[in-house]
């Protein structure tokens, strides 16, 4: 009798590492030479990053600053989610990112559906945040894996607990 083989599937952005992407920004924005004596700040708090800038270019600045640092951390920028920018004090520009965590409902639905289409013998469960999937085959659940890797669900994926 064969036992079931499962892994999961979450999406999770490690905050300690944007944490260090946003202390490794901050400490650029002070030595570089086009940034000295403006108002630009990368800040985080509960919801995602605050983004300040003088004005729309140096906040683009900022922006590609914060993403090379992200992606020498590791951090998947799909991650991200921007909002429209917005006037702030003084004549400033502020924009907010919020960090997805977790996987919602509607992408749960489409990862499952898209599973089910695959035609494997494989069962999914939405457990929270996160989904299980099961077969009693280990190379079904590869050819999931696979299949997943190369669909693009607008989200980072992260596959864990396989067993």
């Amino acid at each position: 009798m064969a036992s079931e083989a499962s892994f999961d599937i979450s999406s999770i952005v490690d905050l300690q590492e944007v944490d260090n992407a946003v202390q490794q920004v901050m400490k650029e924005i002070q030595q570089r030479f086009d940034f000295k004596g403006t108002a630009c700040r990368v800040t985080r708090d509960e919801q995602g990053l605050l983004l300040y800038a003088d004005d729309t270019y140096k906040l683009k600045a900022v922006v590609d600053l914060l993403e090379a640092k992200l992606v020498r951390r590791k951090v998947s920028l799909k991650a991200l989610v921007y909002e429209t920018p917005e006037s702030a004090a003084k004549g400033t520009v502020r924009q907010r990112t919020t960090l997805q965590q977790g996987i919602s409902a509607d992408k749960a639905k489409e990862i499952t559906r898209v599973i089910r289409g695959l035609g494997f013998k494989v069962t999914t469960q939405i457990q929270g945040d996160q989904i299980r999937v099961s077969a009693k085959s280990k190379d079904d659940l590869q050819a999931v894996m696979q299949a997943l890797r190369a669909h693009d669900f607008g989200i980072d994926l992260q596959f864990g607990n396989y067993r």
